[in-house]
């Protein structure tokens, strides 16, 4: 077997890397047709196309990812080499690059990816969008993996593997009721202000059927997108919000807001999206392996809100009736 010409994967790393021949050749001090030529050479000694034209871009085949993955590391090993003898510099670590759509919960994220957190040799890269532009960044392999809350089905062209890996009930929460009698689904849903997601959503839809069917009315205060922004107003008190309960998990448990009642038969689903590959990237296993209790649940208490709990008004002790005469 030939051994690998590194003259040629440097090369093929500087167009990787700026994604134009033209400016690659410009940093080299090299002519287009000689970058080409060397690039054409790597090729036929990898067995395997490294780039694809559309129009004047250059994209990367899978080949040229899993390429550039291991050209990353030869050559930030090389320059470790130098630094680790000169400035004790400590070794590369492996990156993972995970997209996740705007209006995925905060909470679901962090939960998902706390096994990384705490090893030093690892990077997680995460990256937030349209569900549009995270599968387009997946399709040519800037993102390892895609996580949404909509589900995805792939084909001919856009190989798309969508697998579902948690799912959480939907609630009604709101400010603290005190000594309230206990909350009834569907009849203390009729006739209130409600925080209900937008129309897009799928929980919205679900929602409103289940109150069709029971014959409910209710009135709108807003709908929002964004979780982070329903944990807020439901925080200042303004309406009870419609919500999966892993957004709200650190207020419930911090008394700040209270669950009036899950919806019967209404979730969210979470998924993780990836592209078809010969090779994956090894973490991925790592995270999809785990039980979905264990994606759903962050840390055994809250980062951020203390676990205090309500106080309730004491009721006054009964008088106690003089004996009969």
């Amino acid at each position: 077997m030939s051994r690998l010409n590194f003259h040629h994967l440097h090369y093929f790393w500087a167009v990787a890397r700026e994604g134009n021949l033209t400016r690659a050749a410009t940093q080299l001090h090299v002519s287009q047709s000689a970058l080409s030529t060397q690039i054409k050479a790597l090729e036929e000694q990898l067995g395997h196309p490294l780039f694809l034209r559309e129009g004047r871009k250059l994209i990367l085949t899978e080949a040229g990812r899993i390429a550039l993955s291991y050209a990353d590391t030869i050559f930030a090993t090389g320059n470790e080499l130098l630094a680790t003898l000169r400035e004790g510099r400590p070794r590369e670590r492996q990156v993972l690059r995970i997209g996740a759509v705007a209006t995925l919960s905060r909470n679901f994220q962090k939960s998902f990816v706390r096994p990384l957190l705490a090893h030093d040799d690892i990077e997680l890269v995460l990256q937030s969008g349209s569900l549009t532009e995270l599968l387009a960044a997946l399709g040519t392999h800037r993102l390892d993996m895609v996580l949404s809350n909509r589900a995805v089905h792939g084909d001919a062209v856009n190989p798309w593997r969508c697998q579902r890996i948690a799912r959480q009930q939907v609630s009604l929460v709101g400010a603290p009721r005190g000594d309230a009698a206990p909350f009834r689904w569907p009849q203390d849903v009729d006739g209130r202000n409600l925080i209900l997601p937008s129309n897009a959503s799928a929980i919205r839809a679900g929602f409103e059927q289940l109150c069709d069917q029971a014959g409910i009315r209710f009135r709108v205060v807003a709908e929002v997108d964004d979780m982070a922004m329903v944990r807020l107003l439901a925080r200042k008190g303004h309406a009870p919000a419609v919500v999966p309960t892993v957004v709200v998990r650190d207020e419930l448990r911090g008394g700040v807001l209270e669950q009036y009642c899950v919806i019967p038969n209404l979730y969210e689903h979470f998924f993780a999206i990836t592209i078809k590959r010969h090779y994956q990237h090894p973490l991925l296993k790592t995270l999809l392996s785990r039980s979905e209790a264990d994606m759903l649940d962050a840390d055994p208490a809250p980062d951020d809100v203390a676990p205090v709990k309500p106080k309730r008004p004491r009721k006054p002790a009964a008088k106690k009736s003089a004996p009969p005469a």
